[in-house]
This record gives structure tokens, C-alpha cells and sequence, in this order.
């Protein structure tokens, strides 16, 4: 009988035709179908859930933007409160260091800090109040110095409303009582202002008590010894660096008013004292805190004075020292660590005024700056350190 040969030999199940032939790595072989097709679900299926975090994390931006406008009663002062622990926590703790009761070094602080501001602010509020009720014929006076400039104004404003309206309309007066307080809105408002201030000092007294129990409490509640050693020097470095910026910066604003005020008195402005604490509020806004004061200094200038030359020295010379204060002395103090971007600046700007309005404006730069300091110690958050660090 004829042997049948190798070649004749009936296929096994293992190599019917039509059944895949697993991939083989280096042979060129096609991987099955099935795998494939796992494959591809995988990845629109995490593709999928790449699109639902985004859209997760918009909606909880948008809520959380939400809750703090409407919620903004409570978190400023809240948020001043603790801006203003952390920047007098360092002078309490040395004091505790020597042997004093934490509730006598913040009760002598708080009771120095309320009288040295109620003296500024009795000190000042008299010339504040003039400028606001002399606001309407300070400017009317202050227009004809702007003739020249108004006239083309006034000649379109007025071929403009004859087209639309048929004849000549007069323009109307303005009425000085507009800018009047009265009575009434003093009272409505002296409690909503008592309240406010009441609150941030009760909880920057409590926070300077209480601040080192509650880091203690934090500290306990972590779950092992490592973590709560490393917990412990985040926020001791985050505290140290936090309190020192506002310190610094502070006392920065304050040195700018006072040589602002001097220079204004060199130069005869009226209310040296008032405007050199309008430009060291103003100057805890970059930027656009120093351009709005050397615009209300050339404003008050050419009211008081009828040479343009001498109107406009004093906002030119400010204008210099902010330019030296920004540039060279408060880099060279504070460090390259606590630069921060100008468009991250003018966007926290943006962002914070529109939810708070002016409190939200003088808060947005120590929030960035705090926040850029906790997230160079917390893991996964070293990227937003960087990208608004300058």
C-alpha cells in the first residue's frame, strides 16, 4: 500500500481554515480581531471618561464661583481675618516664647492695631468726607481748565441730539445733592460696618489664641507619626512664608504712603496724609492700584493748581517711586521665590474683583501668592506653582 505523505496529511481542528492565527511578535502576523476590538472600546471608553472629568471639573468650578458670590458676607471677613492672623501670629509667638500668655500678647496687639487704625481713620475721614461733598463743584471748576478739549466734544454732542431730537437740547445741570448723604444712609449702614468690623476682630483675636491649638487638633487627626511629621513642616514653612509676605508687603504699602505723603507736602498738595493712604491701600493691587492713584493725583493737581507743569509733577514723581518700589526694592526684598506672573496677576484681578468687588481686588494677590506657596509642598499641585510664578 501507498504510504500516504506529509503533504497528504488531513488537517486538524487546530488549523481549519478561516480560524485567527494568534500574533506572533517579529513574524508579521495580524492580531486577532477580537483582541482588536477590546482594543478600541478601551480606548473610547477612556476617552469617554476624560470628557465627563472635564465636564465634571467645569461644572464644580462654576459651582464653587457660585457659592462664593453668594457667600461673600462671610468669606471676606473670614478671609481678611486669616490674612491678618498669619501676618501678627510671628509677633505673638514670640512673645509666648518668653514666657507671656498668648491671650495678653493678642489682646495688647489687637487693642494697639484697633487704636492705631480708629486714629488714621479719625484723622482722616474729615478731608475724605470734604473731597466726596466737594467732588460736583470741584469739577465744575475743573472743567474750563479743559476747554480747549471739550469744546469739539460739545459742538458733536450737540449736532448729534439736534439730528435725533429736531432742535437744540440744552444739557442738564448737575445736581449737586446727588453726591449728598443723608442722615439715613448713615444709620442704615453704621451697624452693617460695625458687624463687619466686630467680626474680624473677634475671629483675628481668636485665630491668634487658638491658631497653634487647631494646628495641633489638624496634626492629631492625621493617621501615622511619618505623615504627621511631614504634615507639621508643610504648614509651620507654609505659616513662616505666608505670614512673612503679608509683613513684608505691608510694611513696603506703608513705607510708599508715607514718602508719598511727604512728597505731596513738599509740593503743597492739600491732604498730603489722605492721599498717601489712598496710594498704600491702592498700591495692594499691582498695577493697576499705582495707575489709578497717579491718575487721581494729576486729577487733584490740575484742580489746585493752574500751571500744568506743577499740576502734573506730583503724579510724574509718584509715578517714579512706584516705578523704583516695583522694579528694584520689593523684588530685591521679597525674593525671586514670590514673584508672580503679571497675566496670572491681571487675571486673579479680574477674577476676584468681579466676584468681590474692591475687597476681592485688595485680597486677589496675597490668595495667589498663599496658593502658589501651598502648592510647591503639595503633591500634584506643583504645576500651578509654575505656571503663575514669574
Amino acid at each position: 500500500m501507498i504510504q500516504p505523505g506529509p503533504s497528504d496529511t488531513p488537517a486538524t481542528s487546530g488549523d481549519a481554515v478561516g480560524t485567527p492565527i494568534p500574533a506572533v511578535p517579529g513574524l508579521g502576523l495580524r492580531e486577532p480581531r477580537g483582541t482588536h476590538v477590546r482594543v478600541q472600546r478601551t480606548r473610547s471608553a477612556h476617552r469617554h471618561l476624560r470628557a465627563i472629568r472635564v465636564m465634571l471639573g467645569l461644572l464644580l468650578m462654576l459651582a464653587l464661583m457660585y457659592t462664593v458670590t453668594l457667600t461673600k458676607g462671610l468669606l471676606i471677613p473670614l478671609v481678611l481675618a486669616a490674612f491678618i492672623g498669619l501676618a501678627l501670629n510671628p509677633i505673638v509667638a514670640s512673645g509666648a516664647r518668653i514666657g507671656l500668655p498668648r491671650w495678653l500678647c493678642a489682646s495688647v496687639l489687637m487693642l494697639g492695631l484697633i487704636a492705631g487704625i480708629g486714629s488714621g481713620i479719625g484723622l482722616l475721614s474729615q478731608p475724605a468726607l470734604g473731597w466726596f461733598h466737594e467732588a460736583p463743584s470741584a469739577i465744575r471748576g475743573f472743567l474750563p481748565k479743559l476747554k480747549a478739549i471739550m469744546q469739539p466734544l460739545e459742538a458733536a454732542s450737540r449736532a448729534t441730539q439736534s439730528l435725533v431730537a429736531g432742535q437744540n437740547l440744552r444739557a442738564p445741570q448737575p445736581n449737586p445733592s446727588a453726591m449728598a448723604i443723608s442722615a439715613w444712609d448713615v444709620v442704615a449702614t453704621t451697624p452693617k460696618v460695625l458687624a463687619a468690623v466686630l467680626t474680624v476682630v473677634l475671629l483675628v483675636f481668636f485665630f491668634l489664641v487658638y491658631g497653634d491649638l487647631l494646628l495641633r487638633r489638624l496634626v492629631e487627626a492625621s493617621p501615622g507619626f511619618g505623615y504627621k511629621r511631614h504634615a507639621v513642616a508643610i504648614v509651620r514653612s507654609i505659616q513662616s512664608e505666608v505670614s512673612r509676605y503679608i509683613l513684608t508687603t505691608t510694611l513696603i504699602n506703608l513705607m510708599l504712603g508715607s514718602i508719598t505723603a511727604c512728597m505731596l507736602w513738599l509740593y503743597h498738595m492739600p491732604d498730603p496724609l489722605l492721599w498717601g493712604a489712598v496710594a498704600m491701600l491702592a498700591n495692594f493691587i499691582p498695577y493697576v492700584g499705582a495707575i489709578t492713584t497717579t491718575t487721581v493725583l494729576a486729577l487733584v493737581g490740575l484742580m489746585n493748581f493752574n500751571d500744568a507743569g506743577s499740576a502734573l509733577l506730583p503724579a510724574l514723581t509718584f509715578a517714579g517711586i512706584t516705578a523704583v518700589e516695583g522694579n528694584l526694592i520689593t523684588p530685591m526684598i521679597q525674593g525671586h521665590r514670590m514673584r508672580l506672573s503679571p497675566i496670572a496677576i491681571l487675571l486673579w484681578l479680574l477674577i476676584w474683583g468681579w466676584l468681590w468687588g474692591i475687597p476681592g481686588a485688595l485680597l486677589a494677590v496675597p490668595m495667589l501668592t498663599s496658593a502658589k506657596l501651598v502648592a510647591e509642598r503639595v503633591r500634584g499641585w506643583r504645576w500651578f506653582a509654575l505656571m503663575v510664578q514669574r
